[in-house]
């Protein structure tokens, strides 16, 4: 209920402070319209490209000079971000100076398309009527009259086009070899910035339009496990306005110290380490928040992995019998000796030599092995890997890695101990 007092840490907080807290905080997980760019974190490598980015838009608005660059980097590391920074930067230091044309392409499937979102662009932005039936050539004419316009006007027009490679496996090129040739001459000031996932992407462009492009690049590397763990450490703080803020930046400090919890973002970013993977965990995890103490646990961040991460076959491995994690052990163990793909007898010899070696109770006959066999292919924890006539002489490959195999046999209630001693021991023998 509003305005209940609560006591966090012998600091009193009532329920609307907490609600207040947790809807700034998921302002900022999200980066919504209502989120100012400036108060996103950056992580090291982008902050120096966004300050060489930011000097080289300058130079364009400010002295004329004709500038490219391309913004290179694994998705989700940030390279949009800092554009859209150096952008808002720009406008507020240099307003009314220059325009800016956004152009993907993965939405403008062809030239024709692109040239006339840019020609739709500009006369929004210079209250001029835009005529949906122009054709290719006078949507050109447009632009290059516009150029020329803006320059005169000392106006620069900046294009920032994501999924550069898109456009430039398009045949001829025409769109980049245009805007590029524009940038030789002395009657325009513009600038283009391209964003890629491919590291190449320079290396798709024609000779001709190669030769206008500058070679200029800004690569965007993965964030480290310390620095993905420090840039969600950063966006669950909230300004120290108050009591309970400054208990709850103290308490998520702590908290963020704990090798738990490191451990389980380690982890988490096995998967995608990219920023947004991270923040959608700390989204996930203030989802899960008591609104009765307002402050975050290691508890909150574990379910919000099982939730963003979940693990389908493990709740498999749960259900399975003591022989079919025999079998899953031992093949296990073949692939521990260097082979990819073994058979049901393979198996079979192998599993009976082990329970020969230990005079372990859990001895199956082969028919009955077979079936549990059979199972593990329908459960989809093994897969042929070729196919022959017989099940028994047919190739197979496991279908889950080391750890899950691990992690399901400390899950599965009827796990013997035996079992642990022949996963965790290759030479036992």
């Amino acid at each position: 209920m509003v305005g209940t007092t609560i006591f966090t840490e012998r600091i009193s907080v009532t329920r609307e402070q907490v609600n207040e807290a947790v809807a700034l905080l998921r302002r900022k997980l999200c980066g919504g319209s209502n989120q100012p760019l400036h108060q996103l974190s950056l992580l090291p490598d982008a902050e120096s490209n966004r300050k060489q980015l930011h000097d080289l838009l300058s130079h364009t608005i400010v002295n004329a000079y004709n500038n490219s660059a391309l913004l290179l980097g694994p998705r989700g590391c940030g390279k949009t971000l800092v554009l859209e920074r150096v952008l808002a930067d720009l406008q507020s230091a240099y307003p009314e100076r220059f325009s800016i044309v956004r152009l993907s392409g993965l939405l403008h499937a062809d030239e024709y398309c692109a040239l006339k979102e840019i020609a739709r662009q500009l006369c929004v932005e210079n209250e001029l009527f835009f005529s949906k039936a122009a054709s290719f050539s006078e949507n050109l004419q447009f632009l290059t009259a516009m150029l020329k316009e803006c320059a005169l006007s000392d106006k620069a027009l900046v294009f920032a086009l994501e999924e550069f490679d898109l456009f430039a496996q398009r045949p001829k090129q025409c769109l980049l070899y245009n805007l590029l040739d524009a940038m030789q001459s002395t009657t325009s000031q513009i600038a283009v910035v391209g964003i890629s996932a491919r590291l190449d992407a320079d290396q798709l462009l024609e000779k001709r339009v190669r030769s206008r492009f500058s070679h200029r690049k800004f690569l965007f590397l993965p964030p480290s496990v310390e620095d993905a763990t420090r840039l969600l450490q950063d966006v669950l703080t909230l300004p120290s306005d108050s009591q309970y803020a400054k208990a709850f930046n103290m308490h998520t400090k702590k908290l963020f110290e704990k090798e738990s919890l490191k451990c389980l973002i380690s982890k988490f970013t096995e998967v995608d380490l990219s920023p947004q993977s991270v923040l959608d965990l700390g989204f996930r995890a203030l989802c899960n928040i008591n609104r009765d103490t307002g402050l975050l646990t290691e508890d909150n961040f574990k379910k919000a992995s099982l939730i963003l991460r979940p693990k389908p076959k493990l709740e498999t491995l749960k259900g399975l019998s003591v022989l079919e994690l025999y079998l899953l052990v031992v093949m296990n163990r073949l692939e521990g000796q260097n082979r990819e793909v073994y058979n049901f007898n393979t198996i079979f010899h192998e599993y009976e030599r082990l329970c020969g070696l230990h005079n372990t109770c859990d001895k199956y006959s082969r028919q009955v092995s077979q079936r549990a066999f059979e199972h593990l292919l329908d459960r989809e924890l093994i897969n042929y890997a070729e196919r022959f006539t017989t099940v028994e002489y047919t190739p197979v490959k496991l279908l889950i890695s080391s750890q899950e195999l691990k992690d399901g046999l400390h899950s599965n209630s009827v796990c013997p101990t035996i079992l642990h001693q022949w996963f965790s021991h290759d030479n036992f023998k």
